[in-house]
């Protein structure tokens, strides 16, 4: 009789953990946006998480330690695009790159032609980033990569949450955050979990926990490829689908 409710209070203590970043970061992006200061939304969102990230993977839960970044970028990514699609003009200067980045966004979809879908131009892109993570992450614990994540996922859904503000909302909320993204976002929280682990182990004084880091790393760089070519294949058709968001707003254009 005792087995089961030791089992269930086991899965509750690996499952509350990782919630925690999640239900954080709501806060964190409503504090952030509302400071007006861009600065200081990723520095929160990044608090949120690092702490439960860390101690997950020093205590040798590496798996529970990618779910909870995963459960928080999905959380924090929803708040931001949902604060944003309430008035968007007001968050505007509350998110690094979130103007810039909206108005490339915009003009693609409206033309469908830009950065995203030529991979001359978004990959050496994917590749910068990609390398000041992997740097980032190995020099400061997942601190610094999760800082540069946060920022990334900031100003992508700042142009999600200004997409719905427009006519569609419902479209813009299911697909504005195109399917290769997500899968770019799980690869870096794939490679981050790996790179932090020795800086962290390190400063520990233990030795890291066991971890199956090719198949890790195979994951990770398996599904960047995959989001290089869906990106390549899709982008286009992904801009014909979101036009009616922009309801007939010239390229380059935003909402009002």
């Amino acid at each position: 009789m005792g087995r089961p409710a030791t089992r269930g209070a086991g899965a509750a203590a690996t499952l509350l953990p990782a919630l925690l970043p999640a239900v954080l970061a709501p806060l964190a992006a409503a504090l952030g946006l509302a400071s007006g200061r861009a600065t200081l939304l990723p520095v929160l969102a990044t608090a949120a998480v690092y702490p439960t990230f860390a101690r997950l993977i020093l205590r040798g839960r590496p798996g529970a330690a990618a779910v909870a970044a995963v459960l928080w970028a999905a959380s924090l990514a929803a708040s931001i695009a949902v604060i944003t699609a309430r008035d968007p003009g007001r968050t505007a200067g509350a998110v690094l790159n979130g103007p810039a980045y909206r108005d490339e966004m915009f003009a693609f979809i409206g033309s469908g032609h830009g950065r995203e879908s030529e991979p001359a131009r978004f990959v050496p892109q994917h590749l910068l980033h990609l390398a000041a993570f992997a740097v980032l992450t190995a020099a400061s614990g997942g601190l610094l990569g999760l800082l540069l994540g946060a920022g990334l996922v900031g100003y992508m859904s700042f142009y999600v949450g200004a997409l719905a503000a427009g006519p569609e909302p419902g479209l813009a909320a299911l697909c504005g955050w195109p399917p290769w993204a997500v899968l770019r976002v799980v690869a870096f929280i794939l490679l981050g979990t790996v790179l932090a682990r020795p800086l962290l182990a390190r400063l520990a004084r233990r030795p890291p926990a066991p971890l199956r880091v090719r198949l890790w790393l195979a994951g990770a760089f398996g599904l960047l490829l995959l989001d290089v070519a869906l990106k390549a294949l899709l982008a286009q058709r992904w801009a014909a689908l979101l036009r009616p968001c922009l309801g007939g707003i010239a390229p380059g254009g935003v909402h009002p």
